[in-house]
């Protein structure tokens, strides 16, 4: 599983000029997810993002997770996370999971945001995004599932 974090003021996914989704301050989460992706995957991307600490505390510090500043999260599945570009110009998107499957590890992902009482919302699985943002800092952090170890 692969995510694209980025710290944001405000954040919000619009499909077909019609707004899905938007969030205050919080974090923007791209996910990414491959064929090779379990639960344990899930678990470990939505806890390391969760108590990452990039938001900055009392002394303007990065010391702060999601949970302690109260912010939201806007997560927007992005198979794309999975093009390899190695070969050719066009890439190859053989490793991202099947939409079947990628829409129900998504939707357990954003579950498990929820139960760590991160307020989420999302954007629409399979469709063409219009995703806005104003950048934090800018913060952003890229996290693999499979470079845990």
């Amino acid at each position: 599983m692969r995510a694209v974090i980025q710290r944001v003021k405000s954040a919000s996914v619009t499909v077909d000029n019609q707004l899905v989704s938007e969030i205050g301050p919080g974090l923007l989460i791209f996910l990414g997810i491959s064929h090779n992706d379990t639960k344990t995957d899930l678990e470990y991307t939505a806890n390391k993002i969760a108590n990452l600490r990039i938001f900055e505390d009392a002394d303007s510090k990065m010391n702060c997770s999601i949970i302690d500043s109260g912010g939201e999260a806007l997560v927007v599945s992005q198979f794309t996370l999975y093009g390899d570009c190695r070969k050719g110009r066009r890439p190859s998107f053989i490793d991202a999971a099947r939409p079947d499957v990628a829409n129900e590890l998504y939707q357990q992902f954003m579950t498990t945001l929820e139960q760590l009482n991160i307020p989420t919302k999302g954007g629409t699985f399979q469709a063409m995004m219009d995703v806005q943002l104003i950048n934090d800092g800018p913060v952003t952090i890229l996290l693999d599932s499979n470079k845990q170890f």
